[in-house]
């Protein structure tokens, strides 16, 4: 039974006795990780066609 315990304590602890960050600044949030999400994924998406370009021409010499 101390599964039981454990998940009955773990919902008190959540629900009571942590600070929850408002719904606005949950928002700002989710949006500044797409964002840079979707920057990051880009810049790798660059670097990726560079080496592959590099390497093409690399391949082209032999």
């Amino acid at each position: 039974m101390k599964v039981l315990e454990y998940i009955k304590d773990s919902f008190e602890e959540l629900s009571t006795k942590m600070t929850w960050i408002s719904w606005a600044e949950a928002q700002k949030s989710t949006v500044v990780v797409a964002i840079f999400t979707i920057i990051f994924a880009l810049a790798v998406f660059v670097v990726d066609r560079a080496f592959q370009t590099v390497l093409e021409e690399y391949f082209k010499l032999f």
